[in-house]
Parts: structure tokens; C-alpha cells; sequence
């Protein structure tokens, strides 16, 4: 199984909850669950081959042109990491199914729950580090998801918000420092990156490139200053902060400083940065964790804590650090995890997570008491568990190291056993209350089997350390570091610093825990920093800031907005412009003909009347289409046929539509503003105008040293397209892609425009629309009898021309978006000649289809390139030979620009269809139109 098939199989997972929770919560839940299996044993059947040293590698090239290609590898790193991620996943999903209640709606749940898991698979297996921020952010937007997944919580939505804001913003730098690596090696491909290590280093940007990729590694991973958003993320369901909050998404930014080790580690920079700020995470975090009375909380700050302890092993950029960081990776995993779905089958059971509130549970909840106390003296570092093998390599390594760095980390180990203990003496030891929320009772195996094989983990690989993880970790240390290390893991190694420091540990942890009521009264008394106070002041300034500068640039003045964008782009557009490497005129005047004369000057008489004149609206949407039908005529001028045939469609559409949108605006534009502010608006207009005529002016008087792409589309027009019309091929064609976007929008334009509609054809809309219109005066006759016989004639003529030119379109002037235009205008005439609802009564089109039917043609012909092994909208075309008639080209062009009409013509309707529906909802339209086809006197259909 392909890397990219076992990060693609939890994206496909996450399409079947919604619709197998239909049928039952365990169907969902099997339906993820055997997607997460797939995955997982996609991964172990490429093992053997990463443990024998290979690289396990995927290449599909996606946008080559910017480096971003869909590249991912399997090494022991990404092994290590993806059997945690999918592994533990599998046991969060048997968990999730029987930890949520009947009212939480399981299939979104598990949905977030894979896209989360997928984008993390993403991470861990890619290849290249744009892939990888793509992947990424998409940790932060289901993780966002996941953690306010109880929406009627005040306290979940505030924390989703602030992870997503602290993670967001890391990921904003650490985007920055990847393009800057990519950008020295030459390469976005990470095992390229990777292999650039000198060239790196002694790069320039090296340091600005270290500071921002750390930034976003350590808001990810919670390292101080940025550890406060952990916590306030236990709002979240207790298996996502199972699943979250100790094995996956906050060792995202462990699993980057990993990655990335061999080209950024082993500097005087990255010692004192990463060490530094994962020993002070970890004394800060072990020390908090102590006195808090949540259970989620206690073990929040200790996953800050224990994340902290692997940062600064891979501060030291040593291979053994780097050995007892993945060792300790799989050790917390596995207990913390294990607690986390302790401490929710005590909130299932109890009802409340307040240690004050519970103790003497031992008796009571035999069995999780058996869970618990074994995964806690693993985090305590009590032999003969994993955690007490990763606790000594930590010491170890802490004791070699320059400066403090052994005695505080001894320090922090004591606050590590004080509230390790705690969990157990607390929540468990003691009289049995008779206080609690609700009898507390051992939960069913549906909760207790997923903790208890981590436990399991947690004893097998203590006892038997290189059996059962020493292959893994070897694999993923010597990923890591780049060399091949041969680690020995063993319980003894003798009377050494670190067995000396570990053993004080515990003794202090003890004696703390039998101080913990004093201590805790000493830690009230003292003045406490609360981080989540000064984020909320720093946020609350920046939205005051923000609010203040967007207040001062825009107070709902579209003119303001408009002036604002232009002075902007003129600045920056005449600062390039004087900064650029234009040299003088080298192409001649073309000379000035009078017929171009009399159109250019009858062209600014029209833009001068329109400015002057443009409060009176009909005049001035007759002024536009004058200027628009100029515009036109110089197309043809130019020998442009296509360019002036669709300029034309789309001013007759458009002067139309707006005629009609005008029948419910006053007539005059109300004057409300000063000349000061007109002539300002003047004096910006003019400056745009000069600016763009200016750089149009230069350009076409100036020849490029490279050559121009005009040159390579005439040539390969027919050649590659089957079409002698360059404009259409390029259309449908080599700009495909351009064209299915602006379909695609045009279509969303006009359900937009449907969609405003409605919120103006009820309530207080709806009563304002009637008043514009009642003093309106209703013209004699609504219908003229004349114009309603001339457009039955004309539609099925007309429909032959459009017909005709859009079969034309890829050899001659013509295609489907002209060919829409044609049909348009001539169905918008049939419908205001007759009334909309004559018309609907003879010819009942669901417009919404049809533009939907237009992007799902456009979008199929291009996707049938696929098949041929050809890019997405690739072309085909051929010709048939018919005996006694020229041959004919059949091009699968003609497909897509199927869609192109469909989806013109059913934007324009659409529109129309509001402007019918909003004239019937002003009382505009009572009266039924008669048998004739002509409508009451009173009747105003558009």
C-alpha cells in the first residue's frame, strides 16, 4: 500500500459517518474504525521495508510550477508517528462510541474525527513541506472543529477560538520559514531540504527561518510562552483531548523539530532556543499541574509538561537525546492517553472531575483504579514501566549538558511524581464519600478495553523495552538524526547520575505530595500570572486597534473603500513602474485614422455626458450602453469579431437587466454628498484613468525581451486544440481551467441574486419595496400586443442563430458563451414581451439546474481527460469524412462549452426570475394574463 493511499483512506472514512449514522451509531463508528484499520495496515506492511533501511515513496506531481507536488515517503519517523496516530485512533473511536451520549450527533463527530486524523496522517508522511502546511492548517481547522464540538458551552467555544488562534498564528510564521528553507535548497521537497544541511547553516536566512518554523512548532506543541491554550482546550469531549491532547495533534510541532533535525539541529541557536524553552515548559507545566483540581486540567499541564521534556532532548542535538525523545514519545502516548480515557470513565461515572469532590474510588471502580494507577506511576517514572526507561535517558541526557540543565529537570521530574501521585492518593485512595454526583461504578468493555490495552503497551515495554519498541524507535532515531544508531534499552544500567537523580525525584515528588495542603495555601497567597487573561487583553487590544484603523478607512462608504483600494494600487504601480527595467518607446505610432477619431471623440462625449449626467438613471444606463456599443465598434476596429460579438451580447443583457432592476429605484439618484468630496472623488477617478492609460500607452509602444505567448496560441491553435478560432481554443482549452472558475462563479453571482431576493420578499423588505413602487405610474398597456407577436416569431429564429454560433465557435467567431448571450437576450425579450408567468406557464425551466448542469458538463468533459492519461480539461478532437461534405471536427471542447451556455443562460434567467418574483411580491402583478397572451392593464410583469 502506497503512502498517499493510507493518508487518502481517512479522507475517505470521513465521507461515511454522516451517512451510516442513519442507520446506526455503530455503523458509523465501524465505518471509521475499518477505514483507520486499512490505514494502519497499510503501514505495517511496509515495515519490514523501512526497518531494512528503505525509504517507502509516493510522486504524484500536482502544481510542479510552484513546487507544489503530492509527494509523500515512509521512513521510520513517519512510521513511528503514523502507528501512533492510527493506532491510538482506532482505540479513540471504540472509546468515542460508548463515551457519547444519545444527544450528541455522532456523525458529524466522527467525521471531524477522521478529517483530523487524515490531516495528521497527512503530516507525518509527506514529502513536501508545502504538502505538509497544507496538511497542517488542516489539523488547525478540525482540531477547531473537534475541541468546540459541544457548541452549547460557553467554555468550548472559547477554547476552540483560542487554539485556533494560537495555533493559526504559528502556522502563519511557520509557512514563512518553510518557503524560506525550500528557497535556499532549491527545492520544496523535504527530502531534498533535508539533504542541504551545510547550505542551510550558513545561510542568511537560517536564523529568521529557525525563529519562525520554531514559532509555529511551539504554539502547536504548547511550549511555553504559548502553553496556555492546552488547558482551555479540555472543553473539548474526552476523546478528543485522548486523541488530541496526548498522542497526536500537540506532537505535530515535536514531530516538525524532528523532521527538520538534521538541517536545523546541532547550532549554538538551535541549543539555546529549543532546549532552553522545552526545560522552562517543563518546569512551568509540572509545576501548575500540581495544584489543579480538574482531573482533564492536572493532566493537560502535564502533557505540557512532559512536551516540554522531549523539546529539550531534541535541543541538545545529540543521538542519544534524539533516541530518548522518540522513546518517550511512544511512553506518553500510551499512559497519557490511557489517563485521559480514565479520567472520562470517572466523569461518566461520577459525574464530576473535581478531585476535591472525589476520593475513595478504589473500592468503588476497582478495575479503572488498575488502569489509572499503573499508567500514573509510568508518568511518575516508577520502575518497571516505560516511563521510568524514557524519565533515566532524559536525566541522562540533562546531566551531560551544559549548565542547570540537570537539576531543574530534576526539579520538574518532582513536581512529575507530586502530581502523578496525586492522581492516585486523591482520586482513589481515602474513605469512601457519600457526597458524589452520582454512584461511581465501573464503566462497560466498551470504555475500559481501548486504556487497558495501552496499559498493556505501557507494561510490556517496560519489562521488555527492546522486544517490543527497540525496533520502532531505532528506526525513528536513526530517521531522525541520519545515521544508523544501535540503541540497548534495559531497566539497570547500574548506580549512575541518572538512576541518583531519579531516585531524588521520587522522594521529593512523595514529600511534596505530603505537602501539597500547605503548599497549596502558600500558592493562594501568591500573586498568580493568568495567561488566559493577558490573551484575552492582547486579542481584545488588536480587535480594538483593528477596529479603530478599519473605522478610519471605511465607515460603510463604498466611495471611500473604492478611493482607498486605487490610491493603493497607483502607488504601488507607479513605484514598480519607476523601479523597473522599461527602457525608451521602440515601437512607432500607428497613425490616426478620422473614422478612429469621430469614434474615440464620440466615445468621451458619451463618458462626459454619463459623469455629468449619471443621478439620472435611465439616462445614464442608456449613456452606457451607447459607450459599450463603442467599445464594440472598436473591437471590429481592431479585427477582434469575437471579442466585439460578445461585448455586444453582453451590453444589450446587460442595459436589460438593469432596466428591469431600475423599475424599483427611484428615478434620481439623491445628491448627499459635498463638492468637496465629489471633487476628491474627481481627482482620484482622473488619477486612475491617467495611471492605467498611461501604463496601456507604454506597454504598446515597447517591445519585451521575452516573447510573447500570443505567438505560441496562434501557432498551436489548430495543432494542439482542432480549432482555427485562437480566442475560443484558448477559452475552452488552453485557459480551461480559467473558464470553468468564472462559470462556476457566474453561477454562484446569480444564486446569489436569487438568494437576496428572498430576504427582501418578507417582512419589513417586502414592506419597504412596496412603498418604492406605489406612486409609481403603470403604463396603458403592459403588454403590447405587437411586441409579444414579434418575439414568438423571433425565439425560434434566434435559437437557430445561437445554435449556429455555437456550433461555429471553435473554428470561427462564435462559441457557447456568445451563444448563451443570444439565447438570453432573446428569451428575456419573449419574457417581458408576454410576462414572466405566461411564460413559466408554457415553458417551466429550473434555472438552478441549469446552472448546475453547465458546471457538472464543464466539469465532467475535463475530468474525462483522466482517462486518456491526460491533465484535467486536456482536449480531444478528430474528424469525421463524410462522402460529398468538407470534414467535420468533433472536439471534446464542445462538451465544456456546453456547459459554458448552460451556465449562461441559466445565470441570466435566474436573474430574471427574481426581478419577476420581486415585482409580484410589491403588488405588481394580480391579474392573470388572458388567453391571448396579453395581460390585464393592471398587470406589471417585467
Amino acid at each position: 500500500m502506497t503512502p498517499a493511499l493510507i493518508v487518502a483512506l481517512p479522507f475517505l472514512g470521513a465521507m461515511l459517518p454522516g451517512l451510516m449514522v442513519r442507520t446506526s451509531r455503530n455503523a458509523a463508528a465501524m465505518a471509521c474504525g475499518v477505514f483507520t484499520a486499512l490505514a494502519l495496515l497499510g503501514l505495517i506492511l511496509n515495515a519490514p521495508a523501512v526497518l531494512a533501511g528503505e525509504i517507502v515513496t509516493t510522486r504524484i506531481p500536482w502544481m510542479s510550477q510552484v513546487g507544489l507536488d503530492a509527494d509523500f515517503m515512509l521512513d521510520g519517523l513517519g512510521l513511528l508517528f503514523g502507528i501512533l496516530i492510527l493506532g491510538i485512533g482506532l482505540l479513540i473511536i471504540l472509546y468515542a462510541r460508548f463515551y457519547l451520549s444519545q444527544a450528541d450527533a455522532a456523525g458529524p463527530f466522527f467525521t471531524y474525527l477522521m478529517l483530523f486524523q487524515g490531516a495528521m496522517t497527512g503530516i507525518v508522511l509527506s514529502d513536501n513541506i508545502l504538502m505538509l502546511l497544507v496538511f497542517w492548517e488542516l489539523t488547525s481547522l478540525s482540531s477547531f472543529l473537534l475541541i468546540g464540538f459541544w457548541k452549547h458551552l460557553p467554555e468550548g467555544r472559547q477554547g476552540a477560538r483560542m487554539a485556533l488562534n494560537v495555533t493559526a498564528m504559528g502556522g502563519l510564521a511557520m509557512i514563512a520559514g518553510c518557503l524560506m528553507l525550500g528557497q535556499v535548497a532549491g527545492s520544496y521537497r523535504l527530502s531534498d531540504i533535508i539533504a542541504q544541511r551545510e547550505a542551510i547553516q550558513s545561510s542568511a536566512l537560517y536564523l529568521p527561518a529557525l525563529l519562525l518554523i520554531l514559532l509555529g512548532a511551539f504554539t502547536k506543541s504548547a511550549q511555553f510562552p504559548f502553553h496556555f491554550w492546552l488547558p482551555r482546550a479540555m472543553a473539548a469531549p474526552t476523546p478528543v483531548s485522548a486523541y488530541l491532547h496526548s498522542a497526536t495533534m500537540v506532537k505535530a510541532g515535536i514531530f516538525l523539530m524532528a523532521r527538520l533535525w538534521p538541517v536545523l539541529a546541532g547550532t549554538p541557536e538551535w541549543f539555546g532556543i529549543v532546549a532552553t524553552v522545552g526545560l522552562a515548559t517543563m518546569l512551568i507545566g509540572g509545576a501548575i499541574a500540581l495544584f489543579q483540581d480538574d482531573l482533564k486540567g492536572l493532566l493537560a499541564y502535564s502533557t505540557v509538561s512532559h512536551l516540554g521534556l522531549i523539546t529539550m532532548l531534541l535541543g541538545f542535538g545529540t543521538g542519544a537525546a534524539a533516541t530518548a525523545a522518540m522513546f518517550h514519545i511512544i511512553a506518553h502516548a500510551s499512559f497519557k492517553a490511557a489517563l485521559f480515557m480514565g479520567a472520562g470513565i470517572i466523569d461518566h461515572a461520577a459525574h464530576t472531575r473535581s478531585i476535591r469532590r472525589l476520593g475513595g474510588l478504589r473500592t468503588l471502580m476497582p478495575l479503572s483504579f488498575g488502569l489509572v494507577l499503573i499508567a500514573s506511576l509510568s508518568m511518575a517514572g516508577i520502575p518497571p514501566f516505560n516511563g521510568f526507561l524514557s524519565k533515566e535517558m532524559m536525566l541522562e541526557q540533562a546531566a551531560g549538558a551544559a549548565g542547570l540543565f540537570g537539576w531543574v529537570a530534576t526539579l520538574a521530574s518532582v513536581f512529575s511524581v507530586a502530581y502523578s501521585l496525586r492522581l492516585i492518593v486523591h482520586v482513589f485512595l481515602g474513605p469512601v464519600r457519600e457526597d458524589y454526583p452520582t454512584a461511581p461504578h465501573d464503566p462497560g468493555a466498551g470504555l475500559w478495553l481501548g486504556p487497558a490495552l495501552l496499559v498493556a503497551v505501557v507494561i510490556v515495554s517496560g519489562l521488555f523495552p527492546n522486544a517490543t519498541l527497540g525496533w520502532i524507535v531505532t528506526a525513528a532515531a536513526s530517521s531522525v538524526t541520519g545515521q544508523a544508531l544501535h540503541p540497548h534499552f534495559a531497566l539497570w544500567h547500574g548506580v549512575n547520575p541518572a538512576l541518583l537523580m531519579s531516585a531524588l525525584a521520587i522522594t521529593g515528588g512523595a514529600a511534596l505530595l505530603a505537602l501539597w495542603q500547605p503548599a497549596d495555601r502558600l500558592r493562594q497567597s501568591l500573586p498568580r500570572i493568568d495567561a488566559k487573561a493577558i490573551f484575552d487583553a492582547v486579542v481584545g487590544g488588536a480587535e480594538r486597534v483593528a477596529g479603530a484603523f478599519t473605522d478610519g478607512f471605511s465607515n460603510g462608504s463604498m466611495s471611500r473603500a473604492l478611493a482607498a483600494q486605487l490610491l493603493v494600487a497607483l502607488a504601488c504601480g507607479f513605484g514598480a513602474w519607476q523601479s523597473g527595467l522599461a527602457g525608451p518607446a521602440s515601437r512607432p505610432m500607428l497613425p490616426v485614422t478620422p473614422v478612429a477619431l469621430v469614434g474615440w471623440v464620440m466615445m468621451l462625449v458619451g463618458i462626459g455626458t454619463l459623469v455629468t449626467l449619471h443621478r439620472r438613471r435611465i439616462l445614464a444606463l442608456v449613456l452606457m450602453g451607447i459607450v459599450g456599443l463603442t467599445v464594440s465598434v472598436t473591437f471590429v476596429y481592431f479585427s477582434a469579431p469575437d471579442l466585439a460579438l460578445t461585448q455586444i451580447s453582453v451590453e444589450v443583457v446587460t442595459v436589460i437587466i438593469l432596466l428591469l432592476a431600475l423599475n424599483f429605484l427611484p428615478k434620481r439618484t439623491v445628491l448627499d454628498t459635498s463638492n468637496l468630496k465629489r471633487g476628491g472623488d474627481a481627482f482620484v477617478a482622473a488619477l486612475a484613468g491617467l495611471g492605467v492609460g498611461g501604463l496601456a500607452f507604454a506597454i504598446l509602444r515597447r517591445d519585451f525581451a521575452f516573447p510573447s505567448i500570443s505567438g505560441y496560441m496562434v501557432e498551436n491553435s489548430h495543432k494542439l486544440g482542432g480549432g482555427d478560432n485562437v480566442v475560443n481554443v484558448i477559452l475552452v482549452d488552453f485557459r480551461g481551467y480559467d473558464t470553468y472558475g468564472e462559470i462556476t462563479v457566474l453561477g454562484i453571482a446569480a444564486l446569489t441574486i436569487f438568494a437576496l431576493t428572498e430576504t427582501m420578499l418578507g417582512g419589513r423588505g417586502a414592506r419597504r419595496l412596496q412603498g418604492w413602487v406605489r406612486d409609481m405610474r403603470r403604463a396603458g398597456d403592459r403588454h403590447p400586443l405587437m411586441l409579444g407577436v414579434a418575439t414568438r416569431v423571433l425565439l425560434p429564429l434566434s435559437l437557430v442563430v445561437g445554435l449556429y454560433i455555437f456550433l461555429r465557435g471553435h473554428n470561427a467567431p462564435g462559441g457557447g458563451f456568445i451563444a448563451g448571450l443570444i439565447v438570453s437576450v432573446a428569451l428575456v425579450m419573449h419574457y417581458m414581451a408576454s410576462g414572466f408567468a405566461w411564460a413559466m406557464q408554457r415553458q417551466s425551466i429550473p434555472y438552478h439546474a441549469l446552472i448546475a448542469l453547465g458546471v457538472l458538463a464543464a466539469g465532467v468533459t475535463g475530468a474525462g481527460a483522466w482517462f486518456a492519461g491526460q491533465p484535467f480539461l486536456t482536449s480531444a478532437f478528430g474528424y469525421v469524412h463524410l462522402p460529398g461534405i468538407e470534414p467535420i471536427e468533433l472536439a471534446t471542447a464542445m462538451g465544456f462549452d456546453t456547459g459554458v451556455f448552460l451556465c449562461v443562460v441559466g445565470a441570466v434567467m435566474l436573474a430574471l426570475n427574481s426581478f419577476a418574483r420581486i415585482a409580484r411580491q410589491a403588488g405588481r402583478d394580480h391579474a392573470a394574463p388572458d388567453a391571448t397572451g396579453t395581460a390585464p392593464t393592471q398587470a406589471t410583469q417585467p
